[in-house]
């Protein structure tokens, strides 16, 4: 997946002028916690969150009545709270360097771009939907993990063993295994039971470190 196929294309924004209150009511009524901030020009000159805004607002212990209070704040413009440099992404990175952007930064959206033109915005909402998917978490079947030597065609013997069976995998995922000569594999399957995935894997000497039915 690349960043394009997950990103809200609807982008909700406001300009450096919009004043706090109208930031925040936007934010309201479409249930956003972050707005890009375009110029007049339709560049991308920050980024506004619902935490900027509350900083931006008298603290509790003031001694101004309400009416000044959202005087002031009518008053105050995004420009003056909105962060100005924004990380970013363009709309062609593939989706897991926009996470690992995202963690490093740690930051919860990515304005999405096409060269100097925003196009869309990546969240973190974003990513959990493609981490459902990329795991196959609407699939029910037999779902298992376990460590395979770090060498070529280990995943093609065990996915050959698993289509011998009439099975099908939906999902296969690897990372890091508990040291360098292995490599972990997290497999989900249908059309096949548990038990015959379990004595699968035992006949490959593929130790599972979970298995169960999901």
């Amino acid at each position: 997946m690349i960043v394009s196929d997950l990103m809200s294309k609807d982008v909700i924004y406001v300009s450096p002028e919009t004043s706090v209150t109208d930031a925040r009511a936007l934010m309201t009524k479409e249930n956003v916690n972050k707005l890009p901030v375009l110029d007049r020009d339709n560049r991308l000159v920050g980024i506004v969150t619902k935490n900027d805004l509350t900083k931006a607002s008298p603290s509790a212990a003031t001694t101004l009545d309400v009416y000044e209070m959202s005087y002031l704040l009518s008053k105050l413009k995004v420009e003056k709270v909105m962060v100005k440099k924004v990380t970013t992404v363009d709309h062609n990175e593939v989706i897991e360097e926009a996470a690992r952007i995202m963690a490093d930064k740690n930051v919860g959206c990515l304005p999405v771009m096409n060269g100097d033109l925003l196009v869309g915005i990546i969240t973190e909402s974003d990513l959990f939907h493609a981490f459902i998917e990329m795991f196959g978490a609407r699939h029910r079947g037999v779902r298992f993990m376990g460590d395979i030597a770090e060498k070529p065609g280990e995943l093609a013997k065990i996915s050959q063993s698993i289509a011998e069976l009439g099975g099908n995998i939906v999902s296969i995922v690897t990372s890091e295994g508990c040291d360098v000569s292995k490599r972990r594999i997290t497999c989900k399957v249908t059309h096949i039971t548990i038990e015959q995935v379990k004595s699968l894997l035992e006949n490959m000497n593929v130790e599972p470190v979970d298995i169960r039915e999901v």
